[in-house]
């Protein structure tokens, strides 16, 4: 019982980063009792009875003494249930129930439950990663999900009465609590856009959208097929590449998403409800956890109904759909969390969603349908590249089951136009290096270039507007492997254009 001081290294979730933090334990006489001090928050205390009662169920003695846990670097907030075995590793250690031999070489993560098992910690990818690059082994729950690129090395454990006889004998983490991306899951995408009909104008423009990552808006009536057309839009977009896959996973780990469809390579697609807060949609609380345009990082996010959307909430859109990462200040620090999606919007053109729908009769005022639409706000649509009307597919059409432009075809165009740019863009920078600016290193013909500058002064369109219409010219050339912009393709991007902004 007198054995002496122990420190176990552990960690700490910080936005979507683990922080080093080592578990230091001091034992004393005094009164018996479990103080822990260290900046720790509520969930941290209660750490205390979590620690007593699993030592107890697993037949471990309480020490009659005063138990001393600092959680070390004091300076920062320690938050989450993740504390728990480390500080039982500390106490039994301290106190000579299990050897000392390696406990400084593993890296110890996870919550205990009162029979003294071991539950998977929130962030188990943000953890294994901290270790990896610590040169530490980590050990956390046996049911622990982790990237087979992050589980070598990583011990599972059941319950603390596997330490009775030290760490030694710890079993690797099982190949079966691996996401293998082999594994065929409720998750996997068997959306396809053959069971769109009669959208070829959508269509084309998603791909448009996808082949130069612009942001999208569908406006149409109910009914007539928004949701459905967005929700395949996964299905056209190239497979996670590593980087934006270990990033997706990260961020996905620290909120408890599961990171199986990540690790499969398929693309995330959220669809928030319109009633989400600004620090749901972009991050926030505390502790500071990212929002839905994080856990969108690399794929999809759906907006339905974007002018229900509180318009503070819009607003805070701007600065994540240019910068491609959320910046959240604290008092203790800025957090700053990816978020690089593919935006997909959708709204009625109305209150009552009819306006221009030739079936059925709108019932609205003009004041009401200029007030409705203005929700959005000019920023943010300015923000928009592409602003398609989805009309209602013809009856007839839905009913024989017609098949349109499938999800490979057009994959296989949003691939080749990406392909095409990126062999441009190579081909051209030598150019652009020497002096070519703005709309003028995307290459236009003459007669393209007079009709844009005499379109742009026409509809008095902004600096922003004219570089995105140009970007959309762009994008179209590409899909359709031109290497000059022609006339054409402005036409279609302009046509691309809000109506109210035209």
């Amino acid at each position: 019982m007198g054995s002496p001081d122990v420190r176990i290294p552990t960690a700490t979730l910080r936005g979507v980063e683990a922080v080093p933090v080592t578990v230091e334990v001091s034992v004393s006489g005094g009164i018996p009792g479990l103080s822990i001090v260290g900046m720790p928050d509520t969930s941290v205390l209660e750490a205390r009875s979590r620690v007593r009662c699993a030592m107890k169920a697993c037949g471990y003695k309480i020490p009659r003494l005063h138990v001393t846990v600092n959680l070390a670097p004091a300076e920062i907030r320690k938050t989450g249930t993740a504390f728990d075995l480390p500080i039982a590793v500390a106490v039994l250690a301290a106190t000579g129930q299990i050897p000392h031999e390696s406990l400084s070489k593993l890296l110890f993560v996870g919550e205990l439950a009162l029979d003294g098992s071991v539950c998977p910690p929130r962030g188990a990818v943000a953890y294994a990663a901290l270790a990896e690059r610590e040169g530490l082994s980590l050990v956390c729950s046996d049911q622990t999900r982790l990237p087979l690129a992050l589980s070598t090395g990583a011990y599972g454990i059941s319950g603390i009465s596997r330490l009775k006889s030290g760490v030694g004998d710890l079993p690797l983490l099982g190949m079966g609590q691996c996401c293998d991306s082999s594994d065929v899951g409720e998750g996997t995408c068997c959306l396809d856009f053959s069971d769109v009909v009669d959208q070829d104008i959508p269509k084309r423009a998603m791909v448009i959208a996808a082949a130069g990552r612009h942001g999208m808006l569908m406006v149409g009536p109910p009914g007539s097929g928004k949701t459905m057309l967005a929700r395949r839009m996964p299905t056209i977009l190239p497979p996670l590449a590593d980087a934006e896959k270990s990033e997706a996973m990260l961020i996905h780990s620290v909120a408890g998403q599961p990171i199986d469809p990540l690790e499969r390579g398929e693309r995330p697609f959220r669809a928030p409800h319109h009633s989400i807060s600004v620090g749901g949609l972009v991050g926030g609380g505390r502790p500071v956890m990212p929002g839905e345009v994080s856990l969108a990082h690399g794929g999809v996010l759906f907006l339905d109904e974007l002018p229900e959307f509180a318009t503070n909430a819009l607003q805070s859109l701007r600065q994540p759909l240019e910068d491609h990462e959320v910046r959240i200040v604290r008092v203790d620090g800025v957090y700053v969390f990816p978020c690089d999606f593919q935006l997909v919007a959708a709204a009625n053109p109305c209150p009552c969603g009819h306006l221009g729908d030739d079936a059925h009769e709108c019932t609205c005022a003009p004041a009401r349908v200029a007030a409705y639409q203005g929700r959005i706000g000019g920023p943010l649509m300015d923000r928009i590249d592409v602003v398609v009307d989805v009309h209602r597919p013809a009856s007839t059409d839905v009913i024989r089951g017609s098949e349109g432009a499938g999800s490979a075809e057009m994959l296989d165009q949003v691939m080749a136009a990406r392909e095409f740019s990126a062999w441009r863009e190579a081909r051209d920078e030598a150019r652009i290096g020497n002096g070519a600016r703005g709309v003028a290193r995307l290459g236009f013909e003459p007669s393209a270039r007079a009709f844009f500058e005499d379109s742009a002064e026409r509809l008095a369109l902004g600096g922003r507007a004219i570089a995105r219409v140009g970007r959309v010219a762009r994008t179209i050339a590409d899909v359709g492997g031109h290497e000059l912009v022609s006339r054409d393709d402005v036409g279609e991007a302009l046509q691309y254009r809000s109506r109210r902004q035209l």
